[in-house]
């Protein structure tokens, strides 16, 4: 590989401090500004719920997830595994949902993917947020950048200005959406790229799959399925449903996701989550193994956060109408905001912290070139802010949009869409751990981190080189710049 440009900048006095709007305080979020933090980069959370909130209920990271959490803020780690829960055997176990036998046992590193409640990790990282740094109930309206209808330079001065729902405002340098599946940011970029490379409006869209999620008192577990079963991580598959169980809470508690698939579509697009039945669970597991059929009797009757029926989760993905980039401008989406993913391989939350990871590296790689140029850069804040994005974008969109559709995959293998290849263990594994290593290793992050920042100070120099080879040019003439250049390449003995 050839070698990461050194720093060719001048060393100066120390810029004006950039900020950074963060929209959402889901996973994603919370950890870009915890990456910010430990690298003391300006930043300001909106959240437009009432305090950190995490819809759903057990959640686990991958070792690349983990690995990612270090680089971004050690802190992030730590807390991770104050909350997650031991693993009964590190290992994920998939059975035959219709015989109870086991058909592969994927290894894991030794305390490796630890389940967790959702709720409880993210409340968890809240804490290590100051709290000067977090805005709650802020429900973003609009996003005006430079050059857009209606905005108003005298108002922003050259910044990006942000309009809440409650009628304040905020001007930023730089504007990172993190809401969610159903991002009102993915609209804005999406809106802002050239016409040519937009095919489709991007958003998200039903997998024909839905899923039941419950919290189920370890007690009751163990007594329907015996304690090993109940104290490690397993998943049982069959046609045209799965079952996933893993226990969180210092093993107090089992986690259970039963995954059903759907040939309907799905009837409210508005609302991701519906009043559902237990009898769908029943019925989707009919005929299924004993062991299989008391995991879904566990499942409530009534949902248990307010009352009234169980509710059913819609999955849904970005893999039919993907955003063509990541970013425009000086504004990005990270996380689910920009590749949604379904759960089926562990992956949504860990990408986010990937995202995070060398959007924080890549901003602080931005601070480093202003400091070394002074106050003001010859390239200015915005410009080098956009090559920013242009290289998160570049080395994590296709990464990302192949985990959206391996995860697709990986639910028609957990499904037996190929009954041939998932009833058979030899086969089943080979392409179960194809996939799982796809997600947690092959992906070297610290090198993702050094080429990323190389990359940009290579970029920003050679763009802040721009004006002096066209003055260069003008003065001694095209044809005599031409000479020097092919000198340089012939002889080898002049360097920049």
């Amino acid at each position: 590989m050839p070698s990461i440009p050194q720093s060719r900048f001048p060393s100066g006095p120390s810029p004006i401090p950039l900020h950074v709007a963060i929209i959402g305080g889901g996973i994603t979020g919370i950890n870009l500004a915890l990456g910010l933090e430990r690298r003391g980069i300006s930043y300001t959370v909106y959240e437009r719920s009432p305090g950190f909130r995490e819809i759903g209920a057990g959640i686990g990271f991958s070792p690349n997830a983990e690995e990612a959490m270090k680089l971004l803020n050690p802190d992030i780690f730590h807390a991770y595994k104050r909350t997650a829960n031991p693993n009964g055997e590190d290992k994920f176990q998939w059975i035959n949902g219709l015989t109870d036998e086991r058909l592969y046992s994927l290894s894991v590193p030794k305390d490796g993917f630890l389940g967790c409640k959702r709720s409880e990790i993210l409340e968890e990282w809240g804490r290590l947020v100051p709290p000067q740094n977090i805005q709650f109930n802020k429900t973003i309206e609009s996003v005006q950048e430079p050059g857009d209808q209606g905005y108003n330079p005298s108002e922003a001065s050259g910044k990006i200005l942000l309009r809440f729902t409650d009628g304040t405002h905020a001007s930023v340098d730089l504007v990172i959406g993190c809401d969610g599946i159903r991002s009102r940011l993915r609209q804005h970029v999406q809106s802002h790229l050239e016409s040519s490379s937009i095919q489709h409006v991007a958003k998200e869209s039903y997998t024909h799959k839905y899923c039941y999620r419950a919290l189920i008192p370890m007690s009751r577990a163990i007594e329907a399925v015996g304690q090993h079963r109940a104290l490690t991580r397993f998943m049982y598959n069959g046609p045209g449903a799965h079952i996933i169980t893993y226990p969180i809470g210092n093993n107090s508690v089992l986690n259970m996701l039963a995954v059903i698939s759907d040939s309907n579509e799905w009837p409210d697009e508005q609302r991701h989550v519906l009043p559902g039945n237990k009898d769908d669970i029943r019925q989707a597991f009919k005929g299924w193994h004993p062991t299989v059929q008391k995991l879904a009797d566990l499942f409530p009757e009534e949902n248990e956060e307010g009352g009234g029926p169980i509710v059913k989760w819609g999955i849904f993905d970005t893999l039919d109408f993907p955003l063509p980039q990541y970013y425009s401008g000086r504004v990005a989406v990270a996380g689910d905001a920009a590749h949604a993913t379904g759960p089926h391989l562990g992956a949504g939350g860990g990408l986010g912290i990937e995202d995070a990871l060398i959007l924080a590296e890549l901003l602080e790689k931005v601070t480093e070139i202003q400091a070394s140029n002074g106050s003001e850069s010859e390239l200015g804040t915005d410009i080098m802010l956009e090559r920013a994005l242009y290289e998160y974008n570049d080395f994590r969109y296709a990464r990302t949009q192949d985990v959206v559709s391996w995860t697709r995959k990986a639910v028609d293998l957990f499904q037996w869409k190929d009954e041939n290849v998932a009833k058979d263990g030899k086969k089943f594994g080979r392409l179960v751990k194809k996939l799982f290593h796809q997600v947690w290793y092959d992906l070297d992050l610290h090198q993702m981190v050094d080429w990323s920042r190389g990359r940009l100070e290579f970029d920003v120099l050679e763009r802040a080189l721009e004006p002096i080879e066209r003055e260069a040019r003008e003065t001694l003439g095209g044809d005599s710049l031409s000479s020097l250049s092919d000198m340089d390449s012939e002889e080898g003995d002049y360097r920049v």
